[in-house]
């Protein structure tokens, strides 16, 4: 299991992925081309070394031939595509039940547009079997025409995967207008870092200057709470 995924830039030290992982939450936010899935990808291969299966929601829905040839080793990945079928809910059913590292191409259109509406895509995001046994993934797209136009409601949907899931999630997205208001940046912060007591803890202005491969790092010292938690925070250079 490779723990060393990059270098502080004030120290000598080494980032190690350790087995709070598994237990947190991780936001990555970064323009296109900065390595969002990259870094993503560690953490996945971590996870999964660590025993877990992984559900990696990809809101691109991308045709099989369309993803990155990193996640497709061997049994590491099998590639399904969200519909609202019987058919294809017999076939999850059948991939949760063998622990299969999901790779799920999803249309944010499945979406509900009314808050009060739980589609069968949220619903199937928040499977028990899912919930109680997999670490998940979600890969945003920047459309605005498509998922943003709902992101009200996904925020929503979110929380309740917060809430109720055992294990962690890694939610992947890119800066965008709807993030620079206060209350999604608070929110933001509560779910992913475990603060809610400063609205700028991520700076698109800052993230969009950065060089590939190189992130601001922040994490959660101590529990969580609504008040005043540690957070530790360096620039951190992931390896290639």
């Amino acid at each position: 299991m490779k723990r060393k995924i990059g270098k502080f830039k004030s120290s000598i030290a080494n980032l190690e992925l350790h087995d709070r992982v598994l237990k947190e939450n991780t936001l990555i936010l970064a323009e296109p081309g900065s390595g969002k899935t990259h870094l993503a990808n560690k953490i996945r291969e971590f996870v999964i070394a660590a025993g877990l299966p992984t559900l990696y929601l990809d809101f691109s829905d991308p045709d099989v031939d369309h993803i990155e040839e990193r996640f497709k080793h061997g049994s590491d990945f099998h590639y399904m595509r969200f519909d609202e079928s019987d058919a294809f809910d017999a076939a999850l059913d059948a991939a949760i039940s063998d622990r299969k590292n999901i790779y799920m191409a999803v249309s944010p259109s499945y979406f509900a547009s009314k808050r009060d509406i739980k589609s069968k895509l949220s619903k199937m995001m928040q499977k028990r079997e899912l919930l109680d046994n997999y670490y998940y993934f979600m890969q945003d797209i920047a459309d605005v025409e498509g998922f943003y136009t709902k992101f009200e409601d996904f925020i929503f949907y979110t929380f309740d995967l917060v809430n109720l899931k055992k294990f962690g999630l890694t939610f992947l997205t890119q800066p965008h207008e709807i993030f620079e208001n206060p209350r999604i940046k608070l929110l933001f912060s509560f779910l992913y870092i475990g603060r809610c007591s400063n609205a700028y803890y991520y700076n698109t202005t800052v993230l969009r200057s950065m060089k590939p491969h190189t992130f601001l790092y922040q994490y959660r010292v101590d529990n969580r709470s609504l008040l005043f938690n540690n957070i530790q925070s360096d620039i951190v250079y992931i390896d290639a």
